[in-house]
């Protein structure tokens, strides 16, 4: 038994049918020169042997409103890990499809929160894995480290693997509970102290996140969604946004952060739906964890550039703003940036539960978060890691979320939008390309 935390605590408790609470990726992989046929049934059967599972994949929800925990279980591979195949040879827009399905689907929240989809049938010699956990089991930056932990550098070696270790209900859950809940409220006396100077500070001067927020103004993203969901893909390569941000004095996510602007810029004219204030995005920024910790990122509100139309000047105003938000948070106490996570995420949480989310002003329009898998090139089972796609989740009201993976030389960026309030998703895609390349030419170029 161990206790969650508040932060994953209110991820579980934000699950509704409409807005099912899980992140997900899938990976494609390239066959083993000369695999025998049977080579995904064989792995199929070794995945099924959950070996890989790590807490708190091999665990189940329990307890009332006041006391949640995590109560060990026996997951049944026969329902967690599933088998399936493309009509080959099965082609990337197929591969999409079933994965946009996959992932409209809400856990079983009776259940481990996890499943994992082993698919044949792809053309050139390839298979792809699936998988989604809940938010309240794992964040991006987990669940990364969990996908890494499957996998390996030499192509010769066996894939990893993370055995839960036991721990059992041979305590007292009542002595437990009170002595966690002293802890987290001397704790959360500390963070509000200590957050309530940063939170004027923060409020204060140019490039504030916190009045980022506060002007942030409504598009079609913002609006009432349901389960269904859209996925689209961009893949950009890492030397060149590289090229770009060395050049201009930014980052590589900046760079990110500026094609994403200028896309929404293009796609929101294009509907005839662009406003005169700038678009924002809720930037996650992940910080120390320790073993048990599920979720730990907090993050800041940064503009967009939307308003703005010369690539170069977004960037700049875009980069002005993403150095004082990571300072900021990055200045703060692991306790105090758990806190002010559960603060900021306190009003959708109310808005979802309330259904009101979809009617009152947004915080931000939409997250972009970033993550990096490997620089170098990773293996399961002998089968080459080709690309991996995140596929994140969506609350009421924030009908688009961008995920961007770094692996070997390529970020790819996948984009997760609601079926029926976002039209058009893949056009949004598209456009960071175009973008990305007007601002490749108007500041390498220059």
């Amino acid at each position: 038994m161990k206790l969650l935390s508040l932060l994953d605590q209110m991820f579980a408790r934000m699950e509704t049918p409409r807005t099912p609470m899980h992140i997900g990726a899938f990976a494609v992989f390239d066959l083993p020169e000369g695999a025998p046929r049977s080579f995904t049934r064989d792995l199929y059967e070794a995945i099924s042997q959950l070996a890989f599972l790590p807490f708190p994949f091999d665990s189940v929800i329990a307890g009332g409103p006041s006391m949640v925990y995590w109560k060990q279980v026996q997951p049944d591979p026969s329902y967690h890990v599933r088998f399936s195949a493309l009509p080959h040879p099965g082609s990337a827009r197929d591969l999409g499809a079933l994965v946009e399905r996959l992932h409209s689907t809400p856990l079983d929240m009776t259940k481990p929160l996890w499943e994992l989809h082993l698919i044949e049938g792809l053309a050139d010699n390839q298979f792809a894995i699936y998988f989604k956990a809940h938010h309240c089991a794992v964040d991006g930056m987990g669940a990364v480290n969990l996908i890494k932990s499957w996998l390996t550098t030499d192509p010769e070696a066996p894939p990893g693997s993370g055995k839960p270790e036991p721990f059992g209900d041979d305590y007292d859950l009542a002595s437990v509970f009170a002595a966690t809940t002293t802890k987290r409220t001397v704790e959360g006396f500390s963070a509000v102290n200590e957050l309530l100077g940063r939170l004027v500070s923060m409020a204060r001067g140019a490039n504030s996140s916190v009045r980022a927020a506060l002007t942030t103004p409504r598009t079609p993203f913002n609006s009432r969604i349901n389960r269904h969901r859209r996925l689209a893909v961009k893949v950009l390569t890492l030397p060149r946004l590289k090229a770009v941000a060395k050049a201009t004095g930014t980052t590589v996510n900046d760079v990110v952060l500026a094609s994403v602007g200028g896309a929404c810029r293009h796609y929101l004219q294009s509907l005839d739906a662009l406003p005169k204030d700038t678009l924002t995005a809720s930037v996650p920024v992940g910080y120390e964890r320790d073993a048990d910790t599920v979720n730990a990122a907090s993050g800041f509100v940064a503009p967009l550039g939307t308003s703005i139309g010369d690539p170069a000047q977004r960037l700049t105003r875009i980069s002005a703003s993403t150095s004082r938000g990571k300072a900021e948070l990055l200045a703060m106490s692991p306790n105090a940036l758990q806190h002010y996570s559960v603060f900021g995420l306190l009003p959708i949480a109310v808005g979802q539960w309330s259904g009101a989310l979809g009617a009152v002003p947004p915080l931000f329009n939409f997250t972009v978060s970033n993550v990096v898998l490997s620089k170098e090139p990773l293996y399961l089972s002998g089968a080459k890691l080709d690309v991996i796609v995140p596929v994140s989740f969506l609350c009421d009201g924030y009908g688009l979320n961008v995920t961007l993976v770094g692996y070997t030389d390529k970020v790819v960026l996948g984009f997760v939008g609601c079926r029926d309030t976002v039209p058009h998703l893949q056009r949004l895609a598209q456009y960071t390309g175009d973008a990305f390349c007007e601002l490749e030419a108007a500041t390498i170029s220059a």
